[in-house]
């Protein structure tokens, strides 16, 4: 018998100021088996930091076709495509033909270095392509708020990122690997 996935509940606020954008999302996550909270809450990172109606968290782990999340128009076409962690050239590159735009979350302190200097030159041929390095404290930070019931707050300004629970707290500017 498969196991099945975890269910987590997270209300999370984004007062966006540099986008003009501000929403309360009501999220229902399910952590795959192999999924850890750390990947998981990249993924609620992902959300906030290019949060809008449209973007949808998809399978990710559970399907090779669809990334961690997406935002489609109206005629199904993809806008963007976001991905988290280390993940092939190959796939970005495909998934750059199939959308506006592609970004990758990077994470896992030294290992997006080694990630960085083998992919980087395939990856700058990819003009959809953005990628994002997520400090190592930072995701530490944000996975410590990860329990089964979440109240995020996130707030954006100049650039910079606000994340709180309440109790814990991180804070980041996104650094675009070039």
């Amino acid at each position: 018998m498969a196991l099945k996935s975890t269910i987590f509940k997270l209300d999370l606020q984004i007062s966006d100021m540099d986008r003009g954008y501000y929403g309360n999302h009501s999220l229902t996550i399910a952590r795959h088996p192999s999924e850890t909270d750390e990947r998981m809450m990249m993924r609620v990172l992902a959300f906030a930091m290019f949060a809008d109606e449209g973007l949808v968290f998809c399978k990710g782990l559970s399907s090779d076709d669809e990334p961690d999340l997406w935002q489609k128009d109206l005629t199904d076409a993809i806008q963007t495509w976001i991905e988290v962690g280390l993940p092939d050239e190959r796939g970005l590159r495909q998934a750059s033909g199939r959308s506006d735009q592609v970004v990758l979350l990077a994470y896992g302190g030294r290992t997006v270095d080694i990630w960085w200097q083998k992919n980087r030159a395939a990856c700058m041929k990819l003009q959809a392509l953005k990628v994002y390095r997520v400090p190592e404290d930072v995701a530490e930070a944000l996975t410590a708020m990860a329990v089964r019931t979440m109240q995020i707050q996130c707030s954006v300004q100049d650039g910079e990122f606000w994340f709180s629970d309440g109790e814990r707290s991180a804070h980041f500017r996104p650094l675009l690997l070039d």
